[in-house]
């Protein structure tokens, strides 16, 4: 069983859907719980009631992860708060559905700066904490991504290429803070009915395709198989894994 006793995990955009399956999971493992939310106060103190029903202490902190400075605030909070930071799960993510022909200046905008900078931001201020000496426990930066980053999925060109970015990064990063002993992982998930997939157009036909594809029977993918991977990532289970990208999907995407 993995046990991240004593650590202190933030979890950007965890109010609910998948952010707020691994800030459970990873409460349910141990950590100490900073809630992230921009506009959902409700769902993200109901987020931390939740946490604190496994016995973790926990925090609620609003912040717009797309503002370096928010970041910046974010951070030295959590810091300040419990003391000590770990783990941190870079989820919140945003863009619209539309064709390129339709997309402008302002959408690309909106995608990039909620998808891809928060990690660079959050890793920026975060490192003075996550850096770890001699034989300190790793710290970990997981950051969440999707099938669009290498897939073309209908109408979904500024997040998929914005993923494909987030993923990028995630690899530089690592190159760059690795040797400072801190983790940096991805998880691509397949498609899981969050808030968001039922925005998706097409979404009855794109979710019927992954059924068809699935390759462990008749499970459907969940948010907490999602938050079952974001947990390996950042445990020390996962130590000698960096700038690598973990696909959950039930085997979907490695068939024509």
């Amino acid at each position: 069983m993995i046990d991240l006793s004593g650590k202190v995990a933030l979890i950007t955009g965890s109010s609910r859907g998948i952010g707020r399956a691994c800030a459970l999971r990873l409460a349910e493992a141990g950590a100490d719980i900073a809630v992230n939310y921009l506009t959902s106060r409700q769902a993200a103190e109901e987020t931390a009631r939740e946490a604190q029903r496994h016995g973790r202490t926990t925090a609620v902190v609003k912040a717009d992860v797309s503002e370096r400075d928010d970041v910046q605030t974010m951070v030295d909070f959590v810091r300040q708060h419990f003391g000590r930071l770990d783990i941190i799960v870079s989820n919140a993510a945003s863009g619209g559905f539309r064709m390129l022909a339709a997309t402008t200046e302002r959408h690309l905008e909106a995608a990039y700066n909620t998808n891809v900078r928060p990690l660079l931001f959050l890793a920026q201020a975060a490192l003075p904490y996550l850096e770890r000496q001699g034989g300190e426990a790793r710290s970990k930066i997981v950051a969440l991504s999707s099938h669009g980053s290498h897939r073309a999925l209908p109408m979904y060109a500024t997040i998929g290429t914005s993923k494909a970015a987030l993923e990028s990064l995630a690899r530089h990063l690592a190159l760059e803070i690795g040797s400072k002993g801190v983790n940096v992982n991805i998880v691509q998930a397949g498609l899981v009915e969050t808030d968001s997939f039922h925005l998706m157009p097409q979404n009855d036909q794109v979710a019927a395709r992954q059924r068809s594809k699935s390759l462990v029977g008749e499970r459907t993918l969940t948010a907490d198989d999602v938050a079952n991977a974001v947990l390996y990532l950042s445990s020390p289970l996962s130590d000698m894994v960096q700038g690598q990208t973990l696909v959950i999907d039930a085997g979907a995407a490695i068939t024509m």
